[in-house]
């Protein structure tokens, strides 16, 4: 196993990795009711700090709320796991996945007689994209797969069902030499990576898809809307043409487990001068800055352990 740790939290109780495990008749397994979340615990200059902990949950449990999914437990309660779990487990620095699913009660779509359970695991996880992505750059395709339209699948909300999308458009993407996938929206519009928002460098200033173009409005998006803006480049929402990505001066992508990562390809048309653009290092450095405790948290990002 590429990853593990000794315990992970189960419906209030810390059980062995080994041991936490559901019916396979439970719900989820046959109809994707869950909802998750990916949050990094970074290891800082003064001490493990959880990344923006109570945005997370308080998505998590929105998305709960989109699918009708009572959760029996508090946000301030899945917040107190997350660190309960980060402690019991010894990590200095982690990916953590927060999830609720439903588990067996009866076969059948409708899930209201499934019960409802919570659990937190969390392990050492390196870069999603490869160590030297961050610096060098990935190379991406436009996949053949499209995102949902509004009115099918609800993008707002990070279940489990909606990333069976993500899978084919990364399973294409790697199939043909691509580290990852860009999925268009219903009207042909750059909507996002399987797991990654997208953001294009034009003449200084930063474009990214609007929510409206069928994507999950990622908190560590938002992040470099604040990083940005801070820092002193515009921000702004756009629909984005499909050859806007062949010729932007940078293109990056975000995400929890993606953090700030360069595009330098696209369907091979080199992006720019090839290699990581210079906002871009810009904004990675003051990212990874406050997240690894060199520079004053000014955002409020992190919950110290």
């Amino acid at each position: 196993m590429a990853f593990k740790a000794d315990k992970i939290w189960m419906d209030g109780t810390l059980v062995d990795w080994d041991k936490a495990s559901t019916h396979v008749l439970s719900h989820v397994v046959h109809y994707g009711t869950s909802a998750f979340e990916g949050v990094r615990c970074y290891k800082t200059q003064n001490g493990s700090a959880v990344m923006r902990l109570h945005d997370h949950i308080k998505r998590l449990f929105d998305s709960c709320k989109i699918y009708r999914m009572p959760v029996p437990y508090t946000i301030e309660q899945v917040e107190s796991a997350v660190l309960e779990t980060l402690r019991a487990n010894k990590l200095e620095q982690a990916y953590i996945r927060p999830f609720i699913f439903r588990g067996f009660g009866e076969l059948g779509v409708n899930p209201s007689k499934c019960p409802v359970h919570v659990a937190v695991a969390a392990w050492d996880w390196g870069k999603y994209l490869g160590p030297e992505a961050l610096e060098k750059g990935v190379s991406v395709c436009v996949s053949s797969w499209r995102r949902a339209a509004p009115d099918t699948f609800p993008t707002m909300a990070k279940v489990g069902a909606n990333y069976m999308n993500s899978q084919l458009i990364k399973l294409e993407a790697l199939e043909n030499g691509y580290a990852e996938g860009i999925a268009l929206d219903i009207n042909g519009y750059v909507s996002e990576g399987s797991g990654e928002n997208i953001f294009v460098v034009i003449g200084g200033k930063l474009y990214t898809p609007p929510s409206s173009s069928a994507l999950l409005p990622g908190i560590t998006r938002h992040s470099v809307f604040q990083v940005a803006r801070s820092l002193g480049i515009e921000v702004e929402q756009h629909q984005l043409q499909r050859e806007a990505l062949y010729t932007a001066d940078e293109i990056f992508m975000t995400g929890t487990a993606a953090e700030i990562t360069p595009v330098t390809m696209v369907d091979k048309i080199t992006i720019g001068t090839g290699v990581r653009g210079p906002i871009t290092k810009r904004l990675q450095e003051k990212f990874f800055g406050i997240t690894e405790g060199k520079l004053p948290d000014e955002f409020g990002w992190l919950t110290v352990l």
